[in-house]
C-alpha cells in the first residue's frame, strides 16, 4: 500500500515556471511546498507570500528537514551544482529539462545520481499529460495498426526582449546559459515524448537549425528527424519564431490502420483535443481524457508516488534522460555539419 503522507517539496530557482505552474501543482496534488532558494529578493518575497520559507542559497534549503523532494528550476547552466549537492544529501530531485546546458554536465549529473541512489527525474511533463497518456494507450491497444511515423509541431514566439521578471535578461537566448536555442529548449520534450508514446527510444537523429526571425545568438527554429530501432520515423519541428495566434502545437501518430491526432496539448496547460481517424472509413472519433489535469499536476502526483512506493520508480530513469540529452547533442552536431553560416549553435561538449 502506497504511503499516503503528502510530500514536502523544495524548489531551487523560484522563477515563473516554478511560481505559475509547479507551486500550484504541488498544492493541488495535496503535497506541501516547504521552502525555496533563490538569490533574488523578489522571488524570495513571492515564495514567502505563498506560505513557503525562503533562502538565498542552497545551504539554507538543505538545512530544511521537511524537504524530501526538490524541483530544480534554475537556468540550464546551473542545473549540475544543485543536483550534485542534493544527490549527495540524499534528497529526491526533479530537474527541469534539458538535463543541463552541456552534455558533459548531464553525464556528470547522471553519475552523481547513480552513486547516491536517489530518485531522480528530468521534468519531461509531457509524458504525464492526460491526453498523451490516452495516445499511448491507443498505440499499445493497436488502434492504428502498425505505427509508421510520429510527427510533432511544438512552437512559440520568443523574442529578444521577452523575460518573466522585471530587471532580468532573457537567459534562454544566451548560449552560455541555455546551451542552445529552440532546439535545446523545446526538442527534449518531443524526443522524450516520442519514446514514451512509441515504447522505444529514437536511436538515429539528424537536424537542421535556423536563425531566421529573432536575430539572437541561438537558433530560433529547428527540424529534427529520427528513427527508432524498429523503424518508426519521427519528425519534430520546434520554433521560437511562430506567432502565438497561429496554430503551433500538434502531434500526430500514423499507422497502417489509422491516425491519432492531438491538438493544443503540448505545453504546460491542461486541455486540448485528441481524435482517432479510421484508416478504412476516414471517420473521426474524439478520444476523451481528463481535460482539467495539467501535465505539471500529473507529474507531481507521479513523482510523489515514486517517492513513497519503490515499485513506481521504474518510470523514472536518469539513464533514459541522458540518452535524450545525447540525442540533442547529436542533433546540434548534425545541424552544424549541414549548415554554412552562424545559425547552428551547438552546445559545448
Amino acid at each position: 500500500m502506497t504511503d499516503p503522507r503528502p510530500v514536502g517539496w523544495g524548489i531551487v530557482g523560484y522563477g515563473w515556471v516554478a511560481r505559475d505552474f509547479m507551486a500550484p501543482a504541488i498544492a493541488r496534488a495535496g503535497h506541501r511546498l516547504v521552502a525555496i532558494c533563490d538569490p533574488d529578493p523578489g522571488c524570495r518575497a513571492a515564495a514567502e507570500a505563498a506560505g513557503a520559507r525562503a533562502h538565498a542559497d542552497l545551504a539554507g534549503l538543505l538545512a530544511e528537514p521537511e524537504v524530501e523532494a526538490v524541483y530544480v528550476a534554475t537556468p540550464n547552466h546551473r542545473h549540475r551544482g544543485p543536483v550534485d549537492a542534493l544527490a549527495a544529501a540524499g534528497r529526491a530531485v526533479l530537474c527541469e529539462k534539458p538535463m543541463a546546458a552541456t552534455l558533459a554536465d548531464a553525464e556528470a549529473m547522471a553519475a552523481s545520481v547513480a552513486r547516491s541512489g536517489i530518485l531522480y527525474g528530468t521534468a519531461f511533463d509531457q509524458r504525464h499529460h492526460p491526453a498523451h497518456r490516452v495516445l499511448g494507450e491507443a498505440v499499445r491497444a493497436g488502434r492504428i495498426g502498425t505505427v509508421t511515423a510520429l510527427r510533432i509541431v511544438y512552437a512559440c514566439w520568443l523574442d529578444r526582449a521577452w523575460t518573466s521578471l522585471p530587471g532580468r535578461t532573457n537567459w534562454r537566448i544566451d548560449p552560455a546559459q541555455a546551451g542552445g536555442g529552440a532546439l535545446m529548449d523545446l526538442a527534449p520534450h518531443g524526443l522524450d515524448l516520442a519514446g514514451f508514446l512509441l515504447g522505444e527510444p529514437i536511436v538515429e537523429i539528424a537536424a537542421l537549425t535556423q536563425s531566421r526571425a529573432q536575430g539572437y545568438a541561438v537558433d530560433d527554429g529547428a527540424l529534427l528527424i529520427g528513427r527508432t530501432g524498429s523503424g518508426i520515423l519521427v519528425s519534430l519541428h520546434v520554433a521560437y519564431n511562430c506567432p502565438e495566434a497561429l496554430p503551433r502545437r500538434r502531434l500526430e501518430i500514423a499507422g497502417t490502420a489509422g491516425l491519432l491526432t492531438a491538438e493544443d496539448t503540448m505545453g504546460q496547460e491542461a486541455g486540448g483535443r485528441v481524435t482517432l481517424t479510421d484508416g478504412a472509413s476516414g471517420g473521426v472519433t474524439p478520444l476523451p481524457f481528463d481535460a482539467a489535469a495539467s501535465p505539471f499536476l500529473e507529474q507531481v502526483r507521479a513523482f510523489g508516488r515514486a517517492l513513497r512506493d519503490p515499485a513506481e520508480r521504474t518510470a523514472w530513469s536518469a539513464a533514459r534522460d541522458l540518452h535524450t540529452m545525447r540525442l540533442i547533442a547529436r542533433a546540434y552536431a548534425a545541424a552544424t555539419t549541414a549548415t554554412t553560416g552562424a545559425d547552428a549553435t551547438a552546445p559545448a561538449a
